[in-house]
């Protein structure tokens, strides 16, 4: 019996003992799990502190430069200023962030939508980029995912786009987005314009309009349309019938010039600028420094020059093709860093602080 008693009570003390540990064991982890879903739900609500802080606290790095809203004055009139990213690429670049700033300031009220293929559909945030967070601070500014497919369906080009055989092509990039601006134009109306546009003034009483970038040839890289317009139309459709994405700008200035040539039944643009409705806009307007004089961009000019230069321009075409590699002295009186200056001043200060 006293065995069997100092049996029963080894048992109970390892029955214990396992109990205890157990217990201990338990109440760690629930104290970790407590401690996890504590802070988990603490970085939620912060994060969705941070996501609904005020403009002005977000905006806090760009505040010096940002336009101070103003009241009044005439409503702008219909239609939206568009910039389209037909790469996969989400790091826009100084340029880039200018043109759409530019716009921004001289299109207070109207919509400046950016639309980048490489962009998450649906509501998925924008990349951790300084030029989004700059750019987000314009409330007019939408910036947005390009869904291709779905801005061609109903149009000529769509059928187009689904052939695979394009992608392969030498400039499908810049087709590409010959394709999206005038399908643009044709469905919403508005104003395009390329990503290495500087703009100046407001664009919107230029209705129906694209510019003359030399003597016999228009240009694309600005376009203003009324939707659903008959010349548009026309553009899509020459697109597909003589197609040829194998010769440079074959679809889009060459595009442009003979559906102009025919809508106005000229052979040569000069003779009549303007028929049917639609205005060919002389070269100062849009393209004061031609493609051929593209350096000009990087050379020391006094103000007075550039007011004189620039006094009937609503815009200035960068030429981004020829022009990208070519270094800016921000800080100089270069033409192109007296552009950054005055009519992009936060993609200026950010420019540099880089430098």
């Amino acid at each position: 019996l006293p065995r069997m008693s100092s049996c029963l009570l080894k048992m109970t003390t390892v029955v214990l003992s396992h109990r205890l540990r157990a217990l201990f064991i338990l109440t760690v982890l629930f104290v970790f799990f407590a401690s996890a879903m504590f802070f988990w739900r603490t970085g939620e609500d912060a994060k969705g502190q941070l996501s609904n802080l005020p403009a002005q606290s977000r905006c806090e790095p760009f505040l010096p430069y940002l336009p101070h809203p103003t009241g009044g004055g005439p409503p702008p009139s219909p239609g939206d200023v568009f910039f389209v990213e037909t790469s996969e690429r989400t790091n826009p670049s100084y340029l880039f962030t200018c043109s759409v700033e530019s716009a921004a300031r001289t299109h207070p009220g109207t919509r400046v939508v950016v639309l980048m293929k490489g962009l998450a559909n649906g509501n998925a945030s924008l990349p951790n980029h300084w030029a989004f967070s700059l750019l987000s601070c314009f409330p007019n500014v939408e910036i947005r995912h390009l869904d291709v497919v779905e801005l061609f369906s109903g149009t000529p080009l769509a059928k187009w786009y689904l052939q695979p055989d394009h992608q392969k092509e030498p400039y499908f990039l810049p087709v590409l987005s010959d394709a999206c601006r005038i399908t643009i134009m044709w469905k919403f109306g508005g104003i395009y314009l390329d990503t290495d546009f500087i703009v100046l003034k407001n664009l919107k009483n230029l209705s129906n309009a694209l510019g003359i970038q030399s003597q016999d040839v228009l240009n694309g890289a600005f376009l203003s349309f009324m939707p659903k317009h008959k010349f548009m139309e026309l553009c899509m459709q020459d697109f597909v019938d003589n197609y040829n994405g194998w010769v440079w700008a074959h679809q889009g200035p060459e595009l442009l010039t003979r559906v102009f040539k025919k809508w106005c039944s000229i052979s040569n643009i000069q003779d009549n600028m303007s028929c049917k409705g639609v205005h060919a806009l002389p070269p100062e307007a849009v393209y004061p420094i031609r493609w051929e004089d593209w350096k000009k961009l990087f050379e020391a000019i006094s103000s007075s020059e550039l007011h004189e230069l620039l006094k009937n321009s609503y815009a200035v075409h960068i030429w981004n093709k020829l022009s990208h590699g070519t270094r800016l002295e921000i800080t100089s009186q270069a033409l192109l860093a007296q552009l950054y200056s005055q009519f992009c001043p936060a993609t200026y200060a950010k420019m540099k602080k880089d430098s």
